[in-house]
């Protein structure tokens, strides 16, 4: 009978540590994390919805150099307010907004999930313009809400 009770309170124990294992988990991977993000845009984006971006540089592996951010609202002449997607292969689509101004050279992105890789994305970067790269930067953060990023 000690041996039953003692097989028992040992998976019992078990049980208790895996699951608070697994609870461990989903919480670092929802850990946030620094985002820096370059991209251009003088080749291939002139203000009207459709046109895009080309990230050069990130430093997060979902966001890999070449892939593409999408906007679909038009720039005005004092900046872009506009709903964007960022295609980073087949199925891995990020969600997101821009605002930036043109007399500043500055703005703010989210990011707010998506598709594939991006499902329970969430990102917030300062935006801001280098004139002697000709290129954006993104510098925030980012978080993937407990699916294992």
């Amino acid at each position: 009978m000690k041996r039953i009770i003692g097989l028992i309170l040992a998976a019992a124990l078990a049980g208790a540590l895996a699951v608070a294992s697994q609870a461990g988990t989903g919480a670092s991977s929802s850990r946030t994390r620094a985002l820096h993000v370059t991209k251009e845009c003088t080749s291939t984006y002139h203000g009207m919805p459709g046109e895009y971006c080309t990230i050069k540089t990130s430093n997060l592996g979902a966001i890999p150099a070449e892939s593409k951010v999408f906007y679909f609202g038009a720039a005005t002449a004092d900046g872009l307010d506009s709903d964007l997607a960022l295609y980073a292969g087949p199925g891995n689509v990020a969600l997101g907004h821009v605002v930036l101004s043109f007399a500043t050279a500055t703005g703010v992105i989210t990011f707010r999930g998506g598709t594939g890789d991006f499902r329970k994305f969430r990102a917030r970067a300062d935006v801001t313009y280098d004139q002697g790269q000709d290129r954006w930067h993104w510098d925030g953060t980012y978080r993937f809400r407990g699916n294992g990023h």
